[in-house]
């Protein structure tokens, strides 16, 4: 399938039949992945840049180009002239004129606008501060696979409003699913997105986890911690209340799954019982970030 986007920054460049379109392309090339893919992106060359450390991401999109064919350049930034001061306005012009694809995972969103703005070739977040659209294809994936549907599903997302959970929030607007997101206070999600998606559906938003995750049959978190963020005052704010453990799996569906983007900070977010337990997907999502960016990169590079 082919994009009518140039990049693919939030998920919001998307229309509803594109998303769920690259979700059933995700999982054709995982089908045909076991007897080879095809070379799609033969001769195509992907420039990685990385400022945030990275074991998913990397690895997914450089097995991801090397599966259809093509090849992947990886640099961070401290490789780059970018460190010594040239702009991202020559970055991209440059690298618009070496490669047919340019995957970034920055901090500030803004970096990743200028590189879309000044380049002639796609731009696909990797991950930005602000949004994480290659991980919530993968979700989706994930979803598709372990209930064969999108409608009618209910996804209950617990904890911090962060850069996973916006970009979430775009997906369900696309795929017409029912989102309830639980959030200390002063820890929602981007506005923005909220906006943008209530005019596809309603986004419950409250403090009581007990109440986003009744009769969900998808549960999501993230870690609210980092190695820039470890602020004990801050993990205050979400233990023990906002961790998903069994009583808390136990008011969604009998049925339901649990997804987390991973690296997961154990016993904090989640207890270990449950993302090793028989609920947990993780490593299935895991998995999948390569099937759905090689979908998304067979589908937003120009041949």
């Amino acid at each position: 399938m082919k994009l009518k986007t140039k990049d693919l920054l939030t998920l919001a460049e998307l229309t509803p039949k594109e998303f769920t379109g690259l979700i059933d392309y995700s999982i054709k090339l995982k089908k045909e992945s076991k007897n080879g893919n095809k070379p799609l992106l033969k001769n195509k060359t992907l420039t990685m840049i990385f400022q945030k450390p990275s074991t998913r991401t990397r690895v997914s999109f450089e097995v991801g180009m090397f599966q259809l064919g093509g090849h992947a350049v990886n640099l961070s930034s401290n490789e780059m002239q970018l460190s010594r001061g040239e702009s991202i306005e020559d970055t991209a012009k440059t690298l618009s004129r070496y490669t047919d694809c340019i995957m970034a995972r920055v901090y500030d969103h803004v970096l990743l606008e200028k590189l879309s703005l000044f380049s002639t070739i796609p731009v696909i977040n990797g991950l930005s501060d602000s949004f994480h659209p290659c991980q919530i294809l993968a979700d989706f994936m994930t979803i598709k696979e372990k209930k064969g549907k999108f409608n009618g599903l209910k996804i209950s997302w617990i904890g911090d409003g962060n850069n996973v959970c916006n970009s979430m929030i775009y997906g369900c607007a696309l795929a017409n699913i029912k989102l309830s997101i639980a959030t200390p206070k002063g820890f929602e999600p981007d506005k923005t997105a909220l906006k943008e998606s209530k005019k596809s559906i309603d986004v419950e938003l409250t403090t009581d986890p007990l109440q986003a995750i009744k009769n969900a049959d998808v549960v999501v978190t993230d870690t609210y911690t980092s190695i820039h963020n470890n602020d004990p005052k801050r993990i205050k704010k979400f233990l023990p209340k906002y961790q998903v453990n069994q009583a808390l799996m136990n008011h969604a569906k009998n049925n339901a799954i649990f997804m987390h983007c991973l690296p997961a900070k154990r016993d904090h977010e989640v207890t270990s019982f449950v993302i090793d337990g028989p609920q947990s997907v993780v490593w299935d999502e895991a998995e999948n970030r390569l099937h759905s960016q090689k979908a998304l990169l067979a589908s937003i590079i120009r041949a």
